[in-house]
Parts: C-alpha cells; sequence; structure tokens
C-alpha cells in the first residue's frame, strides 16, 4: 500500500500549495468537490476503519492470509485491494461497523482539517464530499467532522468498478459533466487526475499534517518485519526459509519419524518459534546500523518507517508458545520431557545472544560470527529431533555454502558476490556425502534420505548447473562466438530464477549488516 500511495502523491500539473487551495475555495462560488482522505480528513479512512477490528491478532492474520492470495488481480489490480479487505472484516468481524461507530467522533476531531474546514464554513457553498472510500465508513466520518448535510460520493462495497474506473467515472454517475465542468475539485491523489483535468478549477493539493497509518500496525506477527522492512518483496519466507531451511530440516530428519505428518507440522511449529526470535535480530541489527554505522545497508521501508510492531518481550511468548505446542506434536504419540523445553528454550536464548553480540562487533569480525548464525537457522532442530549422518552433510553443506559468500564479501569489501549458491551447497553436499561414504560404507548415503536430498539440491541447482556447463569449453577449442557469450551471459543473469520465472537471490540469505 505503501507504493499505491507514493505513486499518488507525485507531482501534477495541478499542483497548489494549502494556502492557493484555500483562497481558490473561498473565490470560487460553483460547486466545490472536496476529497475526504488526507485532505478533510488527514487520515486513511479504511485504514482507520480496519483498525477498529477486534480481536486484533485474528483479523491481522485473516487480512495477511488475503494479502498472500491477492484475489484483487482478478477484479482490476491494486486500486480494488481494499474492497476485498473491508469486505472480509465485514463479513468476519461483523460488528467493526459498531466499533467504527464509536470512535469515529474522537478520529474527527483529532484528525480534522481545521484550516480546510474553516475555508468551507466560510463559503457560500455546501461542498460535495468526492471520495474513493466507501460510503458506509465515510458517511458517520463526514457528520462528525461537521459537514452532516453535506452530499457524499463515495464507492460502494458490492462494486469493483466504483474503485476500478476511477474517481471522475464514480462522480459522473451523480453529478452532470457539465456541474463537474463548473466546479473546483480539492484531492491530494495524482490517481485523480482525469477528473482534475474535467474541472474548472483543479487542485491537487498535499496537506503537511496528513498522515498515512495502516490498519493493525501496532499489533506483532512474526515474519512481518521480515516481508516488509527487511526483505521487502522478495518473497523470502517462502524462498529464503521454507524452500531453504526448512526443506533440509524435514528431509534430514522425517525417514527417523514414527508420525510423518505429526512429525512436519512439529518442525514447522519449531520453525516459527525459532524465526521469532531469529527476525528480532535482524530488528536490532537494523537499529544498531542506523545509530551506529556511516553508511548502513537499510531498505528503503525501514528510512521510510515501517508500518509493523517490533515489540521486545512478545516475540518471546510466541516462540515458547509455539515452541511448546511443536515439541508436543513431535513427542506424539509419547509425552514431552521437561528437559525438552529447556533444551529448545536455550537453543533461543543462545542464538539471540549470539545475534545480539554480532550486531555489536566490528564488520571483519562478524564474518567469523555469522557461521553460527547460519549454523542456528540449519540445525537448531536437532536439539529435539535425530537426524540421519547424511543429513548432517546436507546440513553442513547448507552452512558453508551460505558462509563461503559471506566471507568473500567481508574480506574482498565488495559487493555481495552473486555466486550460484545453489550449485556451490550441491558441490559441497557431494564432497561432504562422499567422505560419509568412505568413512561409513556406502549404505549410509545412498538410502532414500540421501538420494531425497540429493534429489532436492540438484532441483534447487538445476538453473545454475546448467549455465554453468553452458559455459564451459574445452581449452583445445574455438572461444565462444559472440552471439554465444551473449547467451551465456544471459544465462548467467537468470541462473537463479525459479522455474516460474520470477528471480530470487542467487543466496538466500544475504549478510545482515
Amino acid at each position: 500500500m505503501r507504493d499505491t500511495m507514493k505513486e499518488a502523491h507525485a507531482a501534477t500539473p495541478h499542483d497548489a500549495s494549502p494556502e492557493v487551495a484555500i483562497a481558490a475555495i473561498l473565490q470560487h462560488g460553483g460547486t466545490l468537490l472536496i476529497d475526504l482522505d488526507e485532505t478533510l480528513y488527514l487520515r486513511n479512512s479504511t485504514e482507520d476503519f480496519i483498525d477498529c477490528t477486534h480481536p486484533r491478532l485474528p483479523a491481522l492474520l485473516v487480512l495477511r492470509a488475503l494479502d498472500v492470495v491477492k484475489p484483487w488481480r482478478w477484479t482490476g489490480g491494486e486500486v480494488t485491494r481494499d474492497v476485498w479487505r473491508v469486505g472480509l472484516v465485514f463479513t468476519c468481524f461483523p460488528w467493526t461497523g459498531r466499533f467504527w461507530e464509536e470512535r469515529v467522533a474522537g478520529l474527527a476531531g483529532q484528525f480534522r482539517n481545521q484550516a480546510l474546514m474553516t475555508a468551507l464554513h466560510r463559503s457560500d457553498t455546501t461542498p460535495i464530499i468526492a471520495t474513493s472510500g466507501f460510503h458506509r465508513i465515510v458517511a458517520p466520518l463526514v457528520a462528525a467532522l461537521g459537514l452532516p448535510n453535506a452530499p457524499i460520493i463515495a464507492a460502494r462495497l458490492s462494486s469493483f468498478a466504483d474503485r476500478r474506473d476511477g474517481k471522475l467515472s464514480l462522480t459522473s454517475q451523480a453529478l452532470s459533466m457539465e456541474t463537474i465542468g463548473e466546479s473546483l475539485v480539492l484531492t491530494d491523489s495524482a490517481q485523480d487526475i482525469p477528473l482534475l483535468d474535467a474541472c474548472a478549477r483543479p487542485l491537487r493539493t498535499i496537506w503537511p499534517d496528513a498522515q498515512y497509518q495502516d490498519a493493525l500496525a501496532n499489533v506483532y506477527l512474526p515474519g512481518q518485519y521480515l516481508t516488509y522492512v527487511k526483505r521487502p518483496g522478495a518473497r523470502y519466507i517462502v524462498r529464503g526459509i521454507l524452500q531453504e531451511d526448512f526443506a533440509f530440516w524435514i528431509l534430514s530428519s522425517i525417514a527417523l519419524a514414527a508420525v510423518p505428518i505429526a512429525h512436519v507440522l512439529g518442525l514447522f511449529l519449531l520453525l516459527v518459534s525459532f524465526w521469532a526470535i531469529y527476525e528480532r535480530g535482524y530488528v536490532d541489527n537494523d537499529l544498531i546500523a542506523a545509530r551506529l554505522e556511516g553508511d548502513p545497508k537499510l531498505s528503503p521501508e525501514f528510512r521510510r518507517g515501517h508500518p509493523v510492531s517490533t515489540p521486545i518481550w512478545q516475540p518471546w511468548l510466541w516462540a515458547l508458545g509455539l515452541g511448546l505446542a511443536g515439541i508436543v506434536i513431535l513427542r506424539y504419540p509419547g509425552l514431552p520431557e521437561p528437559r525438552d523445553l529447556g533444551a529448545w528454550m536455550a537453543v533461543l536464548l543462545g542464538t539471540h545472544l549470539w545475534f545480539y553480540l554480532y550486531n555489536r562487533l566490528d564488520k571483519e569480525s562478524r564474518v567469523w560470527m555469522f557461521a553460527g548464525l547460519q549454523f542456528a537457522r540449519s540445525a537448531a532442530f536437532v536439539v529435539l529431533v535425530p537426524i540421519v549422518p547424511v543429513g548432517a552433510m546436507a546440513l553442513g553443506a547448507h552452512v558453508l555454502a551460505k558462509w563461503v559468500p559471506y566471507y568473500i564479501y567481508r574480506l574482498a569489501g565488495k559487493d555481495w558476490p552473486r555466486a550460484p549458491f545453489h550449485l556451490t551447497r550441491l558441490l559441497f553436499f557431494i564432497v561432504l556425502a562422499a567422505l560419509l561414504a568412505l568413512t561409513a560404507g556406502p549404505g549410509a548415503i545412498f538410502g532414500a534420505t540421501g538420494l531425497a536430498l540429493l534429489a532436492w539440491n540438484l532441483y534447487r541447482a538445476r538453473s545454475e548447473l546448467a549455465a554453468a556447463l553452458g559455459r564451459a569449453r574445452r581449452l583445445d577449442r574455438p572461444a565462444k562466438t559472440s552471439q554465444s557469450s551473449e547467451s551465456s551471459e544471459s544465462a548467467e543473469s537468470s541462473e537463479s530464477s525459479d522455474s516460474s520465472g520470477s528471480s530470487e537471490p542467487s543466496s538466500p540469505s544475504p549478510p545482515p549488516n
């Protein structure tokens, strides 16, 4: 949503200062079409309505699930996202309308654009509120702002077209084009340019006190900081955690599981428990970098002020609860022992302290501690779950493949190298597995687990392996033509793309700052 707001605030030919806008309203004798969100009301009515939803954590979980599915892809794109969000809130939490009506008076009093309201009261014309917000939400807000008799043109929850077709189309359904052509239009959004172009006095004004506040921004949920701040747009939870760390957790241990389904579910709960604490290390990493480093590597979302909650103690409550649930499921049909939870909490505490120290050391010293962080990510679960020997080799290859590029990055003093991570991991796995076979016999690697790990490594490295083979040539053969070289470069640039064509980082674990 932040990206949409940024686009909406791009410069336009109709830009005017607040002073110019107020003077124009006082001089204009005709129809006044006034925007609501971040104009007359200095916040976003849709976000503030959703923020009234209770209970808040289930509401956030439902909305995050909606963000994963993205059904607005089939109804007109991002502009229809709020139709789905508000509709889902009314469906799953129907009492939210009552909470909104109870809260709206306080919000109107706190975030009313007083200078604009004063100008509108001094004008001889009753303004028409023209907003992309939803009528069911904005009607009580407009009344609370002090305009109970103002006509309202707003979107309907039953129509995607109201949002998809834009405010000019929405307004023309209520007013004639002649009336629009004689009117003054005041808005803050560049998305309203068609309406501005159609009116007599177009005013696009950014009010300095306006603020956009994401709904439920103060509700903590593990993974939000990673998704929206640390690795925005990277689908890191799927690509960097589930397809990497978690896949190796499962493949290295499931052969010894008594109840495979319960085993996978228990490991997943341990994974979320672990990442609640590990993610807190990322938060601390960014805060320390912003405060102490001369040239910190921070995401634009962090610099703009990220819209997610980062409490200190709630991650530990999540980690404790999910860890306990995971242990109970892993021990099914037996019972967990007290030492199981103690061992898991010791792992979490050790990881937290290691990350804490890592964040406060100089960058050259971090080279050696980085391996410890990757070891924790890759093998934390082994304090509770037995693994087969070839699984240990796979986890070792996973850690080494992450650490080597970081070692080069820190000692060479260059940008994060685009090394073929999956191919490197495949090579390490083959070497370590071969050593295991030499010492423990071929049977140690040629079982179901060993073959599954080899197959997964090959699958993940398929693009990088194909690119490497495509670039290889014998020295006694002529060099490849320029066309071949271009093809090779093209293959190299796309070697980390998945089968769907979407690109992912060559290493699933870029270094913390």
